[in-house]
This record gives structure tokens, C-alpha cells and sequence, in this order.
């Protein structure tokens, strides 16, 4: 699935829904190159079980890239 990180807990309510209707295996979060922190990732990784595949920081699909963990954790707290 994949998830506009601006939209906050109405992504997360997508992702309630639509993980009822389909088997998920991860998630895809997009814009995370503007103001948007991303913190729908930990919602959907605490309360769906679901793994946050790739992360997408701009509009071509060259700035789509997998997520580390270690690096969205490292830029939260500096930010």
C-alpha cells in the first residue's frame, strides 16, 4: 500500500480500512521530502504489524529508496 505522509491519522485510517479488504505485505510512504515528519510509519508499524518497505522524498521514481529504520528514527529526533 502506499501512503501520502502528510495525511497524518486519516493515512493511518486508509490503512485500517484497506488492509480489511486486502492482504497487505508492507507500505510504500510517499512525500517525505516537504514538512511532513512521517509519523503515520510508526502508527502503521505498531497498530497494523506492517513494515515500511520503500520511503519516497520527491517526485521521480529515482527518489524512491528502501527504508532504514535507523536513518527516519535519526532524522525525527535532529528535526
Amino acid at each position: 500500500m502506499v501512503l501520502d505522509a502528510t495525511l497524518g491519522q486519516n493515512g493511518l485510517r486508509q490503512a485500517e480500512v484497506f488492509s480489511q479488504a486486502a492482504q497487505l505485505s508492507g507500505v510504500v510512504l510517499t512525500k517525505l521530502d516537504g514538512t511532513a515528519k512521517g509519523g503515520v510509519a510508526l502508527a502503521v508499524v505498531k497498530q497494523l504489524g506492517l513494515p515500511i518497505r520503500f520511503i519516497g522524498a520527491g517526485e521521480g521514481i529515482e527518489d524512491l529508496r528502501p527504508f532504514s529504520s535507523y536513518e527516519f528514527v535519526e532524522a525525527l529526533l535532529s528535526g
